[in-house]
């Protein structure tokens, strides 16, 4: 009796055996269309590094910022004398123009930007503006009235005011020559009148 038993179990599991052969192994995933398919889709949507990295500035550098073509930038400016604007103001190349065209006794209304080039050290109360070709514009305040920074030289500005030619004596322009610094030696080489591109201010703008 257990030799039968034992023979029946033997072909039971000679019997499984080759049923295992014919099937097919399932533990290993078969590769679908679907699959593949979504695996060519992501490699093609990948972006180079270059296009998709952001490149940042280190912490220790300020990232400047342009500003964009056709905006006005803001200018901060100190005011002396009477309140000014300053739109409309000529260049000083126009400023030139303007002085080329008057004789001796002519007077203009006119406002132009440029320059500061030198100031009285001693109570700010002329200054002197540029001018093409290595003139100026020797500027004084109405009534003097009113007077500017001593440290305003190379400073942009604004002014206001009448335009005029004027001769300016030996004795005025070594007083002027004095209050503006010069060496004595320098003074001393002043010996001729000089016709100057004069300005009387009634406002001025300087910017801060």
């Amino acid at each position: 009796m257990k030799k039968i038993a034992l023979l029946a179990s033997a072909i039971v599991l000679l019997s499984a055996c080759k049923d295992d052969k014919k099937t097919p192994a399932t533990d290993a995933p078969m590769e679908t269309p679907a699959d593949t398919i979504k695996k060519d889709t992501i490699a093609t949507a990948v972006l180079p590094v270059e296009e998709t990295v952001t490149e940042t500035a280190p912490a220790d550098e300020k990232i400047v910022v342009k500003p964009q073509e056709g905006k006005e930038i803001k200018v901060q400016y100190a005011t002396f004398g009477s309140k000014i604007s300053a739109d409309k103001a000529l260049t000083q190349e126009q400023m030139m123009k303007k002085y080329a065209s008057l004789k001796k006794g002519d007077t203009i209304n006119v406002k132009f930007r440029s320059k500061i080039t030198d100031v009285c050290k001693k109570k700010g109360c002329w200054m002197s503006m540029e001018l093409p070709n290595s003139k100026e514009s020797f500027v004084r305040f109405k009534d003097y009235g009113f007077f500017v920074p001593l440290n305003a030289d190379n400073s942009e500005a604004i002014v206001s005011g009448k335009a005029f030619l004027d001769v300016v004596s030996v004795d005025e322009l070594r007083h002027y020559a004095k209050d503006g610094g010069k060496s004595q030696e320098e003074i001393e080489k002043i010996t001729q009148p000089k016709v100057t591109y004069a300005f009387t201010a009634d406002g001025v703008l300087i910017e801060q």
